[in-house]
């Protein structure tokens, strides 16, 4: 993007970084804690399918097109085949890339954290065998990436998260859109994108909820799963409470409120009605990897 050598390196995005994580989200899933998250899919389900889960003794009602010729020659009754059910996971990431992400005072801007996180968790839904798809939020509209398989879908959604983050940088640049669009009219084509059973990861600061924020997850939730990781920026809370000028890439300045008595950050907030995962944009990358490979194992058992 022109003018984007200009800007700190933990202000841009760029795609060779969200590739690399797939060997950072690889070793963070070791031995990770798993963490009480809410909701699941059974991975391992006896069903339709074409892989073998179980031999058994036939009993009425049963199809006999499923009878093992084999085990019934030997045993003398008449056993059927189970098959291993097949379930097509499919993990829906959006990206809050609106105006009030695109600052931060250490490591990265809280959107380019908020592009992290959904690229970890897309490699290890990835590498449980599933879909990713991509929805990017931001003030110039959303950009969108339909559920495709394995890497070849993960590498679609990184280039869908660096384009909406060079488009939402671009125009704070040109001094347009710098106020946020309400978060729950923009989750609207969330439902769209992400089938019943499906799974959706929001990494959001969720500024500027909306008040139909609390409705609209709710009934996104009715039928798939919904985790949120909120996104801040907690290094802001060890300055001096006060009203810190910001000077954007224009040259304009701007005042936040920034500052007050820095507290521990906890590993969860409530933002909702709904639990949400705390990161800090400022963190490690490998601490975060690590912090959601506990919090979200990549194959979960309801």
């Amino acid at each position: 993007m022109s003018g984007g050598s200009a800007l700190p390196g933990g202000a841009t995005l760029g795609p060779d970084a969200l590739i690399a994580l797939r060997n950072v989200a690889l070793h963070a899933r070791g031995s990770p804690a798993l963490a009480a998250i809410p909701g699941g899919f059974a991975t391992r389900r006896k069903g339709a399918g074409m892989e073998l889960a179980d031999v058994r003794e036939y009993t009425p009602g049963d199809d006999i097109r499923y009878l093992d010729r084999g085990v019934t020659a030997r045993t003398g009754k008449p056993h059927v085949r189970q098959f291993q059910e097949e379930r097509d996971r499919i993990a829906l990431l959006v990206a809050d890339f609106r105006p009030s992400m695109f600052w931060g005072l250490t490591r990265a801007f809280r959107s380019v954290a908020v592009a992290e996180v959904l690229a970890l968790i897309g490699w290890h839904v990835v590498e449980s065998g599933g879909r990713t798809a991509l929805l990017a939020i931001s003030a110039e509209g959303p950009v969108v990436v339909p559920p495709r398989p394995r890497v070849r879908g993960m590498l679609d959604v990184i280039s869908g998260l660096v384009e909406a983050h060079a488009i939402g940088l671009a125009a704070l640049k040109a001094g347009i859109g710098r106020e946020d669009p309400p978060l729950d009219a923009a989750l609207a084509r969330a439902v769209r994108l992400a089938p019943p059973g499906s799974e959706l990861f929001v990494a959001s600061g969720f500024d500027v909820p909306g008040s139909g924020l609390p409705d609209r997850l709710n009934a996104i939730a009715r039928r798939r799963v919904v985790s949120m990781v909120l996104v801040t920026a907690a290094e802001a809370g060890r300055l001096p409470r006060g009203r810190y000028p910001i000077r954007l890439p224009d040259g304009r300045r701007v005042k936040l409120n920034l500052g007050g008595v820095a507290a521990e950050m906890r590993e969860r907030e409530h933002v909702a009605g709904r639990e949400a995962l705390v990161v800090d944009a400022g963190d490690p990358i490998e601490k975060t990897a690590e912090r959601l490979a506990a919090a979200f194992a990549p194959e979960r058992v309801a």
